[in-house]
């Protein structure tokens, strides 16, 4: 058993500052010299990035649908090793789930981890009904421990009075509005890491504001949890996976890029828009922003470099971003690029979500680096559509999800293979890359 000190950051409803909450708490116990590690409810790719960049600790993502109860325990006590807290942000409202249920909610993840629930509640516009709110959400689900309350947004000291004239659940916090503390958004969602320090600047914020103390405490009220049992890391098999990394392809899952490297890979990152490509045997192309970088990727050399590695039956595994990197243009609303050219297909951006949601895949055959018959889920949220050529070939059939071709998916070329699903990677899909990879080494 591990005890490991935690704390979940959920919210009411999307916008009710849980996100600037859960940051700003992980930057105010960064700053009193804590070891915290940050994790992320739900499939969210760009959250993960903020909170890395503020605690020095890779973030996780948490979701039941695609990692099973069993691995949400997993990869939280892993990740968790030698951390003095561990804080997780919580996905939408506390209780919304997959198709109207709990499954894959923060309320989920609250029961599967026996953790405390932090609400955030913004009282814009109310005071004395903001307990009815609280009430109801900590007795919704006997099992999930809402354990205490952060009100944010609170105009006045008189605003606070008019709060604290009822009582609820204890509070831990009582955020100001600050409207000079904003976090850029885009098409699918805030700006990334590396773009904004601004998520960081929330930690001045909870430092003033909250009783971080009292936090710590409830954090540490959560009971130990049964240690994971380890496999072992195969060993090495001498062969490189290229993996694009930058501006345009951000897009993974830490857990993805760990397995890969359990298998035996090592994994060399490089920017597909200032750099030749890598000495490699195998491509993971991940999803991100292309579309905002279209004219450096099609004035890389590196797409001419991708495209004659394909050429030569190199395994390339490409999601979202890298799929339109891999189709033979792409057009956006400032012009038409060309692209990789290895998949038979246009990629057109919209002013329109094309497909948000939960997948469920089925490999269907054609690529070496899906095993034929396997399945996996994972997540798809993209303003692109293809226009595919009349003989394209798909390997997978989706359960669940939209795709590229309506229920279809995973666009084939030779060795490589571009969906919109991003995959999280279940047992024996990374170690299909790397054998498919060493493969081709040897040839």
């Amino acid at each position: 058993m591990r005890s490991i000190p935690r704390v979940i950051v959920a919210g009411t409803h999307s916008g009710c500052g849980k996100t600037t909450l859960a940051s700003g708490l992980m930057a105010a116990l960064a700053a009193r010299g804590l070891a915290v590690q940050p994790f992320k409810v739900g499939p969210d790719f760009i959250d993960p990035t903020h909170h890395s960049a503020i605690c020095g600790r890779r973030s996780r993502n948490l979701d039941p649908f695609m990692m099973g109860e069993a691995g949400v325990r997993e990869t939280f006590v892993r990740a968790s090793a030698g951390a003095d807290i561990a804080v997780v942000e919580g996905v939408m409202g506390l209780y919304d789930g997959l198709d109207g249920t709990d499954i894959a909610s923060t309320a989920d993840v609250a029961k599967i981890l026996d953790a405390p629930v932090l609400l955030a509640v913004d009282a814009k516009g109310a005071s004395r009904s903001v307990h009815a709110t609280v009430r109801g959400y900590a007795a919704f689900d006997p099992g999930v421990r809402v354990a205490g309350v952060v009100f944010n947004r609170v105009g006045s000291p008189r605003h606070r009075a008019l709060i604290e004239a009822t009582q609820s659940l204890p509070v831990y916090g009582w955020v100001p509005r600050r409207d000079d503390l904003v976090v850029a958004s885009r098409h699918l969602g805030l700006a990334m890491a590396a773009e904004t320090g601004a998520m960081a600047g929330f930690g001045s914020v909870v430092e003033a504001s909250c009783d971080l103390g009292g936090i710590m405490d409830l954090a540490r009220s959560a009971p130990p949890l049964p240690a994971p049992v380890e496999g072992p890391d195969l060993p090495a098999m001498g062969v490189r996976i290229g993996v694009a990394r930058d501006a345009a392809f951000c897009f993974y899952y830490s857990d993805n890029l760990d397995r890969l490297r359990q298998a035996g890979a090592d994994l060399v990152f490089f920017s597909a828009m200032t750099d030749r490509l890598p000495d490699v045997d195998a491509l993971y192309l991940g999803g991100g922003y292309p579309e905002l970088h279209a004219e450096a990727l099609s004035a890389s050399r590196c797409r001419e470099d991708v495209h004659r590695a394909v050429d030569d039956g190199m395994p390339v595994y490409a999601e979202c971003g890298g799929l339109a990197y891999l189709t033979e243009r792409l057009v956006t609303g400032e012009g038409d690029y060309p692209m990789a050219g290895v998949l038979p297909a246009t990629t057109e951006m919209t002013d329109r979500i094309q497909g948000l949601g939960y997948v469920e895949a089925r490999v269907v055959g054609g690529a070496p680096v899906l095993a034929p018959g396997s399945a996996f889920r994972g997540h798809e949220f993209h303003y692109s559509r293809l226009d595919c050529a009349s003989d394209a070939r798909f390997a997978l059939e989706l359960l669940r999800g939209r795709g590229i071709d309506g229920g279809r998916d995973g666009l084939i070329a030779q060795n490589a293979v571009g969906q919109y699903t991003h995959a999280y990677f279940p047992e024996g899909f990374s170690g299909t890359l790397v054998r498919a990879a060493a493969a081709y080494r040897q040839t």
